[in-house]
């Protein structure tokens, strides 16, 4: 059995799916600091200044040994309130947004030098079906035949 476990892990597909996920992990991150650190506070300059992220309805009471900021999203989370977070699932929704339409542009570059390869391959004549070379070569040997 571990046999045919290290064959099914050691297959191309496994290994290139693992490392699809591991880069694909990075990536987010990297679309996640984009999003966070540089889009949305522009997004919210234009916007009055305002962080989306901040954003919140408190759906419950604050415990009563909460000292911190009533509009603090973060710590209000941490302190155990009940929170509905639009201006945080913005965000989120702004982050996949960027990804899909990043990755929409590496498909689309592929496609497009996938596209340009095959122009390029030269045509091959394409085989004589079988029964044609068959009656060729007899129709060759009773040519070969000497008149009776």
């Amino acid at each position: 059995m571990f046999a045919e476990f290290r064959k099914f892990v050691m297959r191309g597909n496994v290994l290139d799916l693992a490392v699809a996920v591991i880069i694909g992990a990075a990536f987010a991150t990297i679309t996640k600091s984009l999003t966070d650190d540089i889009i949305m506070p522009v997004v919210g300059w234009i916007f009055g200044g305002f962080d989306f992220s901040s954003y919140f309805i408190r759906l419950g009471p604050v415990p009563e040994g909460y000292h911190g900021s009533l509009s603090n999203y973060a710590a209000l989370k941490e302190a155990g309130v009940p929170l509905f977070g639009y201006g945080k699932f913005a965000t989120t929704l702004i982050n996949f947004l960027i990804l899909a339409f990043i990755v929409f542009l590496i498909v689309r570059a592929v496609n497009r030098m996938l596209a340009a390869f095959e122009e390029q391959k030269p045509e091959l004549p394409a085989a004589e079906p079988t029964d044609v070379v068959l009656l060729r070569e007899i129709r060759d040997e009773l040519r070969k035949r000497p008149a009776e």
